[in-house]
């Protein structure tokens, strides 16, 4: 008879399968452990299998291990007075003591690895790969648009949750929803903005940069060009007024006045995406309060919802420091700045921002579209031309395919048109929403519109040539001549906006 060095209640099919489940788990958390340690790359999948998914696997089987004793000792006892509540442990008896010492010991190693491994099982869910790609589809656009970013060495943790353990907890709590919503097929497309679980700025970014810091005007230097044949450029030099400060150190002005701790001003939003502002208020340092209201809108105070009452931070403004999708009109007179796209094609600007604002099912048929598209364009209208410079036209269409590429996705329908930027007001409202000369408060005082109370114009060349310089500063004069001053009545966002929901205002 063979010798058992066990008790007999181990010997079920129960245990024993929960048994082979931990050996086996083990084993593979070993393996995959010294693959992952010796790895030159990182693999997203490898962590998840490594740290989470072998790992539950390996407690399951613990679990039966345990469960599988329990109901063979019931089994035992059944119809019987049950002598002792709890089994005895006789350390006398060589079976029991070599179960006792197995079990002890295996269950130290275990709590020891489970313990290593649910650190490197939070440490792995704090990474950027994981945010980024473990949620393929749903998270491509965001983690496409944060590599290509001024913040791309930030983590996301950084700004997502940022330190504290209650910002960890609530970002794990939201974090499960979001796994059941991509489980289930739940989830937005696009993904909603603003994020409304995201950590107050003063949390995040003001750990890196200082409200309170005063910082000079900043030269920028622009280059536009028409939608014609000829691609007519014009250029424009301006100072930004970036400011700030402290009230004690000088005066506070400039754009960043908005967040200086001396101020506080706080609004009321009447959208989900914070785009209509009919109400602000500035609290100064002395505690006076000025309210501004819309003129234009006609309503009480008292109905306005006061869940939507918010304190202007960074985010404001900054509403998209990291995950950037570019207006291809701005992109495409970037790379002809820079002569990356040959600007002597004739319509090349025009022809470039039309097959990018085309609508297309997948990002396959939008590269194969884009390349036919202006190959057609160029065979039909200029013949000759396509024969002559067909390498660079070939190569403006490469160029445009990688700025589709990079900032449209048709499956998420996320773009530059679905996530507006505030930090300017070309493409969307961003400075407008209050800044548009409604905004008044019971005293009269207005919001201004003036343009020179951001930034100040001290060069700039028509489409013909004609250059006007003066550090004083210059009034706007638009590119396209045809204009005239009808523009003086318009927001630049009424003709080149393309808000998927709100193209401009009147």
């Amino acid at each position: 008879m063979k010798k058992e060095i066990f008790p007999k209640q181990i010997y079920n099919p129960v245990t024993m399968a929960g048994a082979g489940i931990a050996i086996l788990s083990f084993g593979l958390i070993i393996f995959l452990f010294i693959l992952d340690f010796f790895s030159t790359e990182e693999n997203t999948y490898m962590g998840i299998l490594t740290y989470i998914i072998i790992p539950t696997i390996l407690i399951i089987g613990l679990i039966l291990i345990a469960y599988g004793v329990l109901r063979e000792r019931r089994r035992e006892r059944k119809g019987k007075i049950r002598e002792q509540r709890f089994p005895v442990i006789d350390l006398n008896n060589s079976k029991k003591r070599a179960a006792f010492l197995t079990f002890s010991v295996g269950t130290i190693v275990l709590l020891l690895f489970s313990a290593f491994g649910s650190y490197k099982a939070y440490e792995y869910t704090e990474t950027d790969k994981f945010c980024g790609t473990v949620c393929h589809e749903v998270m491509e656009p965001e983690y496409t648009a944060y590599k290509d970013s001024p913040h791309s060495r930030v983590g996301c943790v950084g700004c997502h949750i940022g330190s504290g353990t209650s910002w960890y907890v609530k970002s794990k709590f939201s974090g499960a929803y979001q796994v059941y919503s991509v489980l289930f097929n739940k989830y937005s497309r696009p993904i909603p903005t603003p994020v409304k679980e995201l950590r107050p700025a003063e949390g995040t970014c003001e750990q890196c940069h200082t409200p309170s810091h005063f910082y000079n005007e900043k030269k920028v230097d622009h280059t536009y060009f028409l939608s014609d044949e000829n691609n007519t450029s014009s250029k424009l030099s301006m100072l930004v007024k970036i400011g700030g400060g402290k009230s004690e150190l000088g005066s506070i002005e400039g754009i960043h006045w908005h967040v200086n701790p001396d101020n506080i001003i706080s609004y009321i939003y009447t959208d989900e995406r914070r785009l209509e502002i009919p109400w602000v208020k500035v609290t100064s340092k002395d505690g006076k309060e000025t309210i501004f209201r819309d003129k234009r809108l006609q309503f009480d105070d008292k109905n306005l919802n006061r869940e939507n009452l918010r304190v202007m931070d960074c985010i404001d403004c900054h509403n998209r420091p990291s995950h950037i999708y570019h207006q291809p009109d701005k992109s495409i007179n970037e790379l002809l700045s820079k002569n990356i796209i040959d600007k002597s094609l004739p319509y090349i600007k025009s022809i470039s921002v039309e097959v990018l604002e085309d609508k297309y099912e997948t990002k396959k048929q939008a590269l194969e579209g884009i390349e036919q598209k202006i190959s057609d364009f160029y065979q039909s209208n200029y013949p000759e031309l396509y024969k002559t410079k067909g390498d660079q036209i070939k190569s403006a269409t490469e160029v445009v395919k990688k700025i589709y590429a990079r900032n449209y996705f048709p499956y998420m329908n996320a773009d530059w048109k679905h996530f507006p930027d505030n930090i300017s007001h070309v493409y969307t409202p961003g400075c407008f929403r209050c800044h548009d000369g409604n905004h008044v408060s019971e005293d009269g005082k207005l919001i201004s519109k003036d343009c020179n109370s951001c930034h100040l114009i001290i060069s700039q060349t028509d489409s013909k040539g004609i250059n006007q310089t003066d550090l004083s500063g210059l009034k706007f004069k638009h590119p396209n001549d045809n204009l005239g001053k009808s523009i003086e009545d318009h927001l630049c966002t009424d003709c080149h906006g393309g808000d998927a929901e709100r193209p401009g205002r009147d």
